[in-house]
């Protein structure tokens, strides 16, 4: 998997867990993903998803022995990141991060996505170089290894099944950006888009970066849906792009302002990802 680094801007200025008002932009229908080929399905099949559980095995066990000795976590995380370039690398997908010089490597955000594929946390993992964590469903948790890593490494589940759980679950999230000094990663959907059309965005990643008081960086991937679809098994090389936006600052910010903002958010994912 290759990685490629540039610079640029594609924003413009901008004049409990609830769903927020939506801005109306995003909603174009996206391009449909290939159809899965009886080679790629092969390919996939005997290829890929071994290679992909080989590497989970393998590093989700290094990385667990390794919390033992590493309390900030810092050498589980590279081992994840080497484990998300492996799967990228076995998919044939090629990454392209745009805007990396707007954040700051070692401060600490609330990096906000879209997400229309399984390989979307693999792609921000592998290419944005910075200390995070993510909110993950807690049935990922579950899955053996990778959910021991999970657990060990940090990482935070979600009961989506609780409300008052899930609002605990914010404020523990906001608490680890401060304990820890690290970032977090939330896909504020609340899951993968079918058609690949930009859903509305809850305002929870809103309500950790309020509480935590750090800055909340939009983000598009553009790609990880035609390396592998919703509801597909099946692998397809590409080429996959990361747009980083403008930082927007929490400073001064309080609670009930988690709504605007949470638009504002969007807004600016859904025209970095109209902007091809």
């Amino acid at each position: 998997m290759d990685t490629l680094y540039m610079a640029g801007s594609y924003n413009q200025t901008m004049g409990p867990l609830t769903k927020s008002r939506n801005s109306g932009a995003g909603e174009e229908a996206a391009a449909e993903p290939p159809r899965p080929t009886f080679l790629a399905r092969v390919w996939s099949l005997l290829i890929v998803d071994p290679l992909i559980v080989l590497s989970t095995i393998v590093c989700s066990t290094v990385s667990v022995i390794f919390t033992f000795f590493d309390s900030k976590g810092r050498i589980p995380m590279a081992i994840a990141r080497l484990w998300a370039r492996s799967l990228l690398f076995f998919a044939g997908a090629r990454v392209t991060v745009e805007g990396l010089d707007k954040i700051d490597l070692d401060g600490s955000y609330v990096f906000t996505s879209n997400h229309a594929s399984y390989m979307d946390t693999p792609t921000v993992l592998s290419s944005i170089p910075v200390q995070f964590r993510f909110l993950a469903k807690r049935g990922l948790f579950q899955i053996p290894f990778l959910g021991t890593h999970l657990a060990r490494a940090g990482h935070i589940p979600v009961p989506r099944e609780d409300p008052r759980a899930a609002v605990k679950t914010l404020a523990r999230a906001a608490e680890v950006i401060h304990q820890l000094k690290t970032s977090l990663l939330i896909f504020p959907e609340g899951g993968r888009t079918k058609d690949g059309k930009l859903r509305e965005f809850k305002e929870g990643a809103a309500y950790i970066a309020i509480k935590a008081g750090v800055p909340i960086v939009p983000v598009a991937l553009i790609g990880t849906r035609a390396v592998l679809p919703f509801n597909s098994g099946t692998f397809h090389p590409g080429r996959v792009r990361i747009r980083i936006g403008d930082p927007i600052p929490t400073t001064g910010l309080m609670l009930r302002d988690r709504g605007v903002l949470t638009v504002s958010v969007r807004e600016q994912v859904a025209r970095m990802l109209q902007n091809v």
